[in-house]
């Protein structure tokens, strides 16, 4: 709950400090005023009471030292009686003066190489950092977390930026190089590992299969094309022919690793992917095979729908705490956590790079943090920055009035008695 005042919103804090601080203010103000009417009593009759000069004094010290330190004190804020005293309302006048050495004073002292590599020094991070996550507990809280931040940049990403990005990288890394002598490179050694005998033995097994399945998928290749002249049943047993000649063409190739369609095959292959490397028609009639394809809409597709199908994925995927890239990621933050808190040479290397990145940071950017305290003060109202601290340390100040008042007093007395000593010594 705030209340709000004419300038600003105070705290229920702050409240209770300038409550305080007014019971201080009474009590200083009240031993002044004590010390005054002292003072005034003893003057009238010390001629009657030789006794009341010592009275006198501290009364008068009492006075002096408490009316001395309520001008000092009453100077940090304001103008004392509202009169425009010189150096006076110091807070106020100064006040950005005061912001930039604090930050300045920040910047030497606290933001330095050494100060914060010697208080990194004192305790490892990565020992508490893997302690914390070593609990599945804490591990799946920050998996939840990360979870939810990384939600948060998908909503933010641009769909049609992403896509203009990937096709922006698809464009660089995969269509600006030449294709003919990568593709030519990489079939030759393919070739020479006989990795093609793999694909041609898949491609056999798929289309007995596919035929042992269909038997009527030749038709009526071969009966189509005889006489008219021929009976139908010769045709039937023509197409009959042709299906389990296919067939065994089909099986001498996948059980003969030397037919001749495999070996056939074979060079085609060489061939082809030397022409891919030395042949400039070939490579020149693949280039344009991929300008073709970068002219079309489909790398745009592409790019859209890879996006796309990444998106969904990822964000289903998120969104669920028993997913396996949540469940993956909270068991991996338990592993490093572990790891962190068991492997010392680990932690020391974590240790020394956190301390090498704050040390860089803090070198590099300790000017722009510490301005912040600077550019924070000079944007305060003069008036409100007073309210402030005089809440926070106006109660401790206002001890000061009442020390001084004491201390004048006794200062009173230890003078006159000296006074009073030499003058009747001499006298």
């Amino acid at each position: 709950m705030t209340t709000t005042t004419r300038d600003s919103l105070i705290s229920e804090t702050d409240l209770e400090r300038r409550a305080a601080l007014r019971r201080m203010k009474t009590l200083a103000a009240a031993l002044l005023f004590i010390s005054a009417v002292v003072f005034a009593v003893a003057f009238a009759f010390e001629d009657r009471y030789a006794w009341l000069g010592f009275v006198r004094a501290a009364a008068e010290g009492a006075m002096v030292g408490g009316l001395a330190d309520w001008f000092a004190v009453t100077a940090l804020f304001r103008h004392p009686l509202g009169l425009r005293i010189p150096h006076t309302a110091i807070i106020p006048n100064r006040k950005d003066e005061i912001g930039a050495s604090l930050g300045e004073f920040v910047e030497q002292n606290f933001l330095s190489d050494e100060v914060v590599r010697s208080k990194l020094a004192t305790f490892s991070v990565a020992d508490r950092l893997g302690g914390w996550l070593a609990d599945p507990v804490n591990a799946e809280r920050a998996s939840a977390e990360g979870a939810v931040m990384a939600q948060g940049v998908l909503r933010l990403l641009g769909d049609g930026d992403v896509e203009s990005l990937i096709e922006r990288l698809a464009r660089e890394y995969l269509f600006d190089p030449e294709w003919a002598p990568t593709l030519g490179r990489v079939g030759s050694e393919l070739v020479a590992a006989d990795q093609q005998r793999a694909v041609v033995d898949a491609l056999v097994d798929a289309a007995e299969t596919w035929l042992n399945e269909h038997p009527d998928a030749l038709g009526e290749i071969v009966s189509t094309r005889l006489p008219r002249w021929v009976p139908g049943f010769v045709g039937d047993l023509a197409d009959e022919r042709a299906h389990r000649e296919v067939i065994g063409l089909l099986q001498s190739v996948r059980y003969d690793p030397e037919h001749p369609l495999r070996v056939a095959i074979d060079g085609y292959l060489f061939d082809l992917t030397d022409r891919l490397q030395n042949d400039d028609a070939m490579a020149e009639r693949v280039e344009q095979i991929k300008a073709e394809f970068l002219q079309s809409p489909r790398l745009r597709s592409f790019a859209a729908q890879l996006w796309d199908a990444v998106k969904t994925t990822l964000d289903e995927s998120l969104a669920d705490p028993a997913s396996g890239l949540r469940s993956a990621a909270t068991s991996a933050l338990v592993d490093i956590g572990v790891r962190l808190s068991s492997d010392r040479a680990l932690a020391a290397k974590i240790d020394a790079w956190i301390a090498d990145a704050a040390g860089y940071a803090v070198q590099k950017y300790r000017h722009d943090l510490a301005s912040v305290i600077s550019d924070t003060v000079q944007r305060w109202d003069a008036r409100e920055t007073t309210q402030k601290i005089e809440l926070q340390v106006g109660r401790d100040l206002q001890f000061i009035r009442i020390n001084g008042t004491v201390v004048g007093a006794i200062a009173g007395v230890v003078i006159f008695t000296i006074a009073t000593g030499v003058h009747a010594i001499f006298a």
